[in-house]
């Protein structure tokens, strides 16, 4: 059975060169504020998948659930790592097609 919600996908990209490899220490505090955003989201059933490649250009991908879309929007910009703009962050409307566990 498929969740019916409206899902949102963002692609997330370090506004500066080389921020992956070595941040700053005011970066590296921003990065761990992410995490703990995106991980708050995933806890209350919002995130359904967050990471990021592994490789340069690095790039992370969020998808998640929302009302709608100026709510997805709202939840992009309240990234601390956004906000700050050491991330800028594309929102999309998304549609899983497949997720393990939901047949």
């Amino acid at each position: 059975m498929r969740i019916m919600s409206n899902e949102f996908i963002i692609r997330i990209e370090p506004t500066r060169e080389g921020m992956a490899e070595e941040p700053t220490q005011e970066e590296a505090a921003l990065l761990e504020q992410h995490f703990a955003y995106l991980k708050s989201l995933m806890e209350k059933g919002v995130v359904v998948l967050a990471g990021r490649t592994t490789e340069k250009p690095f790039v992370g991908y969020v998808i998640f659930r929302a009302e709608d879309e100026d709510t997805a929007q709202d939840l992009m910009n309240d990234d601390p790592a956004i906000k700050a703009e050491i991330f800028r962050g594309s929102l999309s409307p998304f549609r899983i097609a497949l997720l393990q566990g939901c047949n």
